[in-house]
């Protein structure tokens, strides 16, 4: 298993990059990380390791720049890490692909080079949000701002086959983001998306209203990019913003370690990374923010997802 990682992607680049991707083969015997990246930058970081039989380097030289609109960066920047490692991808070469950069351009990459999967107009970006009663994938998380009924639906069948090939949720529950739980509640594309959600045969449980994610609700939670990246972000920093208003009024000692393990869960570093699902392929979307934690676990994620064999699950499911 070849996972293809960009180099340059964390604020931390490449340090954070190698340090994950040291960790990761550590942890699996089986795995091959390909850094994708300036050669020059990353052979003093990685040096610093013992030696690695299983980490390559391919020389990317090109850097993104993020002034730009994602698609005219790539045209600028044709030997970038994001080009070039999604590239290996699309040509086989590696198995999977992992950027912790600019998220506008990987999905550009990615929707250029690996292609959506016939059926799936807008492949979305789903992203885990924890419970306390187990993990529920909002997609999409800000891949498409302005969505049509069919897209919402087509986020909803993907989302559903993610949690059944990734989590072992046999019959997801699949729930649409609105402001009331009545059908007739919404914009006329809400309404729309409903009617589509309640005629398939996903397992639709109706809308969701924002105060019931966190109680698990559903299994899948299907709303717009533009609705899923406000709710991705406020969730974050209101998980933060709680574990550090609450650290600094704990007794130090058990109580204090009993808190970190309990809020553990709130930490983007579990999951690693968000798939753009729908595509021919596996990419992987992370935190310019990760830390090597986070890199090690969106490369197990990236193994994971491309062993499950979801891509091909996505297009005999849409072709039928």
């Amino acid at each position: 298993m070849k996972i293809a990682l960009d180099a340059m992607g964390t604020d931390d680049a490449p340090i954070t990059e190698i340090a994950g991707a040291v960790v990761s083969v550590g942890l699996d015997p089986t795995l091959r990380v390909i850094l994708v990246g300036d050669e020059a930058a990353l052979t003093g970081p990685l040096s610093e390791f013992p030696a690695q039989e299983q980490i390559e380097v391919v020389h990317a030289p090109d850097r993104i720049d993020s002034s730009l609109a994602p698609v005219a960066a790539l045209r600028r920047s044709p030997n970038s890490s994001i080009g070039v490692g999604l590239g290996l991808h699309a040509a086989g070469k590696a198995d999977a692909f992992v950027s912790a950069g600019s998220t506008g351009a990987v999905m550009a990459a990615s929707l250029r080079l690996l292609r959506p999967v016939r059926g799936v107009d807008r492949p979305p970006v789903g992203t885990m949000f924890p419970t306390h009663l187990g993990p529920t994938l909002v997609t999409d998380a800000g891949a498409n701002i302005d969505c049509k009924p069919h897209n919402l639906a087509q986020f909803a069948r993907v989302g559903s086959i993610y949690m059944q090939d990734l989590y072992g949720v046999s019959r997801p529950r699949v729930g649409l983001l609105n402001v009331g739980a009545e059908q007739i509640k919404g914009t006329e594309v809400l309404q729309d998306a409903y009617r589509l959600l309640a005629g398939s045969d996903l397992n639709f449980v109706g809308n969701i209203e924002g105060r019931d994610i966190v109680n698990h609700a559903c299994d899948v939670l299907v709303c717009d990019g533009f609705t899923g990246n406000i709710l991705l972000k406020f969730y974050e920093s209101l998980a933060a913003f709680l574990v550090a208003h609450l650290r600094d009024r704990l007794m130090p000692g058990d109580l204090g370690a009993e808190f970190e393990e309990a809020f553990r869960v709130f930490d983007y570093a579990e999951y690693g990374g968000a798939p753009l699902l729908g595509v021919n392929g596996v990419s992987i979307i992370c935190h310019g923010e990760s830390s090597p934690k986070a890199i090690s676990a969106a490369i197990g994620m990236a193994a994971r997802t491309a062993r499950s064999g979801i891509v091909d699950h996505i297009a005999r499911d849409l072709a039928s």
